[in-house]
């Protein structure tokens, strides 16, 4: 089967980084892409899935949010809160975090 060179463009530290994995699985950068290819060809489609990790922030979805969460905090009784006490809550959480 004739070869044929497939040239790609990406960003230096996504190079090293996908050069390193490609050595940990025991291959090299141009069989990685291969097996990639040959997925693709073999299934007809991307054999994963490619999405946006943001939606459409509209109106109306911002309000159904807003309206979810009060009717969330009334649930667990916590919609009388002052905006001190949330405040708090929000520093004990990022302090816990850390």
């Amino acid at each position: 089967m004739a070869q044929a060179t497939f040239s790609v463009r990406m960003d230096e530290g996504l190079k090293r980084q996908f050069d390193g994995l490609c050595q940990e699985f025991g291959m090299n950068a141009s069989t990685a892409i291969n097996v990639f290819a040959r997925a693709v060809v073999r299934e007809r489609r991307i054999p994963f899935e490619i999405a946006s990790p943001e939606r459409e922030v509209t109106r109306e979805g911002a309000m159904r949010a807003f309206h979810a969460l009060r009717a969330q905090a009334r649930e667990n009784g916590v919609s009388d809160m002052s905006l001190d006490e949330i405040n708090e809550e929000i520093r004990l959480a990022r302090e816990a975090r850390r």
